[in-house]
């Protein structure tokens, strides 16, 4: 992670995860300071830096805990379903997608990836549904 610490955007601006992989540099070196547990939201921040490096499945298993201690959290369950998807974990990912079809019934990216995991999952019949109400939602014509 820390190889993205000089990482900058196309127009010059440092990327967002710049800093937070250089966070350890700050730490008590001596070990005076008592250990502290990683909160939910720095094992959401590092489970994004994990995705970004294509470590799905290790962002995968950080993005369970947060989604078992924020069920509600729309937007961790998406991410850990797209990690799911693409560590090739397809029921895991359909069960994830289904969750946040259930909290946000309009989102639809959620529709969209579960009609592709559906698909991927040799089930196209049952993913053309899927699929159309992505486009639907996503205002494409045709839909």
């Amino acid at each position: 992670m820390t190889d993205r610490f000089n990482s900058y955007r196309p127009d010059g601006e440092p990327t967002a995860d710049r800093w937070a992989g250089a966070l350890h540099l700050f730490d008590d070196a001596g070990g005076s300071a008592a250990i502290s547990e990683e909160t939910p939201a720095q094992r959401w921040e590092r489970a994004e830096l994990l995705f970004a490096d294509k470590k799905y499945a290790e962002a995968a298993k950080l993005l369970v805990g947060v989604v078992g201690e924020f069920p509600e959290h729309v937007a961790a369950r998406l991410l850990l379903a797209r990690a799911y998807y693409h560590s090739a974990q397809l029921r895991r990912a359909e069960e994830e997608l289904r969750a946040v079809i259930e909290r946000d019934p309009v989102e639809h990216y959620a529709h969209l990836m579960l009609g592709r995991t559906l698909e991927r999952q040799g089930r196209g019949e049952e993913a053309a549904p899927w699929l159309r109400m992505a486009g639907a939602l996503a205002g494409e014509a045709g839909a």
